[in-house]
């Protein structure tokens, strides 16, 4: 994805949003929901309930951008992490998830003996 300015940080807010909330509206889910800073620079996604359209909120020194994709086929891999209000992504994580990847990928494994 091209974008204009280069996100310092990018949050994924996991639970649906409504999503005839504008910018306004996402808005107040960075600043009450998920605690944040709306103008740092950061990069905010938000999907719908069926997880096929993104909302990407961010602040670009002069004003707020909102950038939409919907899906004519399929769903995004969308992190099952209700627990969370969000979770950080790097801009890798990003382009896998606007891909079609999952973001979260395999869980570690922590192994004492190979088993040999």
């Amino acid at each position: 994805m091209k974008m204009f300015v280069e996100p310092e940080d990018i949050y994924l807010h996991t639970t649906a949003v409504d999503f005839r909330k504008s910018i306004n509206g996402l808005l107040s889910i960075v600043e009450s929901e998920l605690e944040l800073d709306a103008f740092s620079g950061a990069l905010f996604i938000f999907c719908n309930k069926k997880q096929d359209k993104l909302k990407l909120l961010y602040w670009d020194k002069t004003g707020f951008a909102l950038w939409y994709k919907r899906l004519e086929k399929h769903r995004f891999k969308w992190p099952k992490m209700h627990e969370l209000d969000r979770l950080r992504l790097s801009e890798q994580q990003l382009q896998w998830l606007l891909g079609g990847y999952d973001v979260i990928g395999h869980s570690t494994l922590n192994y004492k003996a190979s088993g040999l």
